[in-house]
């Protein structure tokens, strides 16, 4: 018996669905002038929102820096060939690659780095610093209005400052930025977008504005300056040891050409001389001399060694696909934006008349009763 409820019971629940689809067609269907009105309202509300974004441009970089694994065998095996042993070079080859991009391109000393860069938009019409190019964007209607306060109370603080306070440029001093500037370094990092993937150390910079050779000018300028700060940063090290010991070279250079002038000097003065004084002052300039080119020329190959761990040291990057100048928009398009608009509306005027409408007169009933009762 159970079993024939579930088969007699299953024609019944498709019966159900189907009334109740019907019912929901029809309320839809007799709302129908409703729901027009509401599609052609968002339709209006969609084009006023997707006219007032204005137009944004990306520029892209796609770069892989070259892997150091490995480096300090071909250290060694120079080292092996210059008498030295193995000699361990020491340091973290990976103490700073592309995977920390995003941490050095939002830092500040970076971002003071470009902040001033020169770029010059696609017409033409302007030629001007990153920070004054950025001051020019243009900004949706709705930012400009919640805006109004702090603009309002920006300028009755100007009313009491002087006019020779609010046009002097003060230098900007990492230590103690003011709020403007702060807001200028905050303006560069929202435009810049690093995504690095730690796995094949590919890494994309993307830089978006909203003039197209502005946004493939800073892209380029970002990509050397992030080389340079990771080449200078892994490089250090490196070159303060080839400092070092050029530094020493030229020390103990020096004093092996002493020694070895006082020997020749010497000798000179007291040839056929064979008195054993001076034939033992003879042997203990020698020996000094061949000391002093003894310590000469290990420094002299430690120097080479520096500064073959220096050219060793320097990282190698690969630009897979340069900055170009884009040639169409990039975000969300106007028609999307237009047809999304529409869409969340009439969807929302369908949830009104299928379930809002009942539910509405129902809690409206339900406020009647007690006020009847009494």
């Amino acid at each position: 018996m159970a079993e024939d409820k579930n088969y007699t019971n299953a024609p019944l629940e498709e019966d159900e669905l189907e009334i109740n689809l019907m019912e929901y067609a029809r309320k839809l269907w007799g709302d129908r002038m409703l729901l027009l009105k509401v599609a052609g309202i968002a339709a209006v509300v969609g084009i006023i929102i997707a006219f007032s974004i204005p137009k944004k441009y990306t520029a892209e970089v796609l770069v892989s820096p070259e892997s150091s694994k490995g480096g300090g065998s071909g250290m060694s095996g120079m080292a092996a060939m210059l008498g030295l042993g193995n000699i361990s070079m020491g340091g973290d080859a990976n103490a700073l690659n592309f995977s920390m991009a995003s941490d050095i391109v939002a830092s500040t000393p970076f971002i003071l780095e470009i902040i001033n860069t020169q770029v010059q938009t696609l017409d033409g019409e302007m030629d001007t610093t990153l920070v004054a190019y950025l001051a020019t964007q243009k900004a949706p209607w709705w930012s400009t209005v919640m805006s109004l306060p702090s603009r309002t109370i920006g300028g009755i603080k100007s009313l009491f400052t002087s006019a020779e306070e609010t046009n002097e440029e003060k230098p900007i001093d990492p230590f103690r930025l003011t709020l403007q500037q702060k807001k200028q370094i905050s303006a560069v990092q929202s435009i810049i977008q690093i995504d690095a993937d730690k796995k094949t150390g590919m890494t994309k910079l993307g830089i978006t504005v909203q003039d197209p050779l502005v946004a493939a000018t800073l892209a380029d300028t970002v990509l050397v300056k992030l080389q340079n700060y990771i080449t200078k940063y892994k490089t250090s090290k490196a070159q303060e040891d080839c400092k070092y010991w050029e530094q020493l070279y030229e020390q103990r250079k020096k004093e092996y050409y002493e020694a070895q002038e006082k020997y020749a000097q010497y000798s000179d003065m007291n040839q056929g001389v064979i008195r054993q004084s001076v034939r033992i002052e003879q042997e203990r300039l020698q020996n000094e001399q061949n000391l002093a080119f003894q310590v000469f020329s290990q420094v002299a190959t430690q120097l080479q060694m520096s500064r073959a761990k220096l050219q060793e040291e320097k990282p190698a990057f690969a630009v897979l696909e340069p900055a170009s100048v884009p040639l169409y928009p990039s975000g969300t398009s106007r028609k999307i934006i237009l047809v999304g608009v529409v869409f969340l509306a009439v969807a929302g005027a369908s949830a009104w008349v299928l379930f809002g409408k009942d539910l509405w007169e129902s809690l409206k009933e339900g406020l009647k009763e007690p006020k009847e009762e009494k």
